[in-house]
């Protein structure tokens, strides 16, 4: 019977329902990551073209009248490859420029020929200004994205790749003096965006990472919530079974206790006229023949069947305890006094392990009296050539505990198992029933019994009873 597969599979369906969300958010939220990033990456650039171009502006203001404006005035020719006047704009542009982001800015003439740079190298170089300069000479403004290195090639503590806004733009007479004026030339303005652009690729790694870390953690709660819930749902069944067992059993026992009960009567009936017709038998057998002992065997044998279904009857008949306030080792002394003749008799000691006060317990003493006695012998009947039996009581908060062991020959795992079974015994006589007589006496005080091996070798009976005082 496999209850665990029945019993958890409402958690199965969880984390299948788990499992999909989860594959799902993770899917939504770096999507939403990667979206959320490239609108930022898209203001970004934005915002450079948009600055780019106010940038740009200026510089057209600055340059025209700052530099064409009064080489008009002296009615000079502008020729950059004259140092002085190329010297004369490089200040403009580089005090334009100064405290911004600006890597490079470069000038071209009508010719597409590059008749200013801050990088001096390219003064002169023709052709460079590509569809951006054509743009640029129609009166458009336009921006384009560089980037040396992918996303995946960044990596923490390496030089963040390079990623430039190159930004083209008509440099013309100031409005201001000449509305819709023609076009002079060509600014292209080159700007360093690296680690703006590798903090939002970060940020963006960063929202991935954590979602997903978020998610994980998620899951992991979850997971042990529902392992958690398995376990418990697991002893649930195991005791529901256990319980479902337990009920069969009492079932299978109350029907055998009234057979039992029903034969037992019917039994004693019979043995009781046999055993007083043995008496009267014995006394006129006696008479006649001292040495016959035919009578008196007869008598012992219906004394011993007695016994026997007397036993029956007691596993038969229902353990109703009645309640008093008791010293268990008061109950335990007086076994021992029973006992006393027969203990010395077969030479074993008794070690006692009590703790001296007043404590006691609600049990029926005399029900525990003859669960004690029944374990007492059998400890008894176990050292046939002497021996020891300890005897340990101790009172906790909740529950006082009972443990009688000996030193005899102990007994194996199956007979341990088997020992509190109705009918089941390791002797040549008797019905097997005193164990299961002593467990029904224990469990009607709503304690535990369980038979161990002991440390000396011999076998160890643990009772547990709850201590109750009122």
């Amino acid at each position: 019977m496999e209850i665990l597969p029945e019993t958890t599979k409402p958690f199965k369906l969880v984390k299948y329902f788990f499992w999909s969300s989860f594959i799902f958010m993770l899917i939504f939220v770096v999507s939403l990551a990667l979206l959320i990033t490239q609108r930022s990456k898209e203001a970004l650039l934005k915002k450079t073209e948009t600055f780019a171009i106010d940038l740009a502006k200026n510089l057209n203001h600055q340059v025209f009248f700052n530099f064409v404006l009064p080489m008009g005035l002296q009615r000079k020719e502008v020729r950059l490859r004259d140092p002085q006047q190329f010297k004369w704009l490089d200040q403009i542009v580089r005090i334009t420029i100064f405290s911004f982001k600006i890597e490079k800015v470069n000038m071209y003439d009508p010719l597409n020929i590059i008749a200013y740079s801050t990088d001096r190298s390219l003064v002169g170089k023709k052709n460079l200004g590509g569809t951006d300069y054509k743009k640029a000479m129609t009166g458009k403004y336009s921006s384009r994205f560089i980037s040396e290195e992918g996303l995946l090639k960044i990596r923490p503590g390496r030089e963040a790749p390079s990623r430039k806004i190159i930004t083209t733009i008509p440099f013309r007479v100031d409005p201001s003096i000449q509305p819709n004026s023609p076009i002079l030339g060509v600014f292209e303005i080159t700007q360093d965006i690296s680690k703006d652009y590798e903090g939002i690729i970060w940020d963006q790694y960063l929202m991935v990472f954590f979602s997903i870390g978020l998610m994980t953690l998620l899951y992991l709660i979850l997971l042990f919530i529902v392992k958690r819930g398995e376990v418990i749902m697991e002893r649930k069944a195991q005791e529901q079974k256990r319980l479902e067992d337990k009920l069969h059993q009492a079932e299978r026992m109350a029907s055998l206790g009234e057979m039992i009960a029903s034969v037992s009567h019917e039994i004693k009936n019979p043995l009781g006229i046999i055993r007083s017709t043995a008496d009267l038998l014995e006394k006129k057998v006696i008479q006649i023949d001292p040495q016959n002992q035919l009578a008196s065997v007869i008598r012992e044998e219906a004394d011993r069947l007695n016994r026997i279904v007397t036993e029956f009857l007691d596993f038969a008949r229902p353990q109703i305890p009645k309640m008093e306030p008791v010293r268990i080792e008061t109950i335990l002394e007086k076994n021992l006094h029973f006992l006393g003749p027969e203990l010395a008799f077969r030479r074993i000691e008794v070690q006692k392990d009590f703790i001296p006060g007043l404590q006691t317990i609600l049990v029926d003493q005399d029900l525990l009296y003859r669960a004690f006695l029944n374990i007492l012998l059998n400890s008894v009947q176990a050292m046939s050539e002497g021996g020891r039996i300890g005897i340990k009581v101790r009172y906790l908060s909740r529950e006082a505990i009972i443990e009688i062991n000996d030193s005899g020959a102990g007994l194996s795992e199956e007979e341990r198992t088997k020992a509190f079974q109705p009918f089941f015994t390791t002797k040549e006589k008797g019905s097997g029933l005193g164990l299961a007589i002593v467990k029904n006496i224990v469990e009607a005080h709503r304690g535990t019994i369980q038979m161990v091996n002991s440390e000396s070798g011999g076998t160890s009976v643990v009772i547990t009873l709850p201590n109750r005082k009122e």
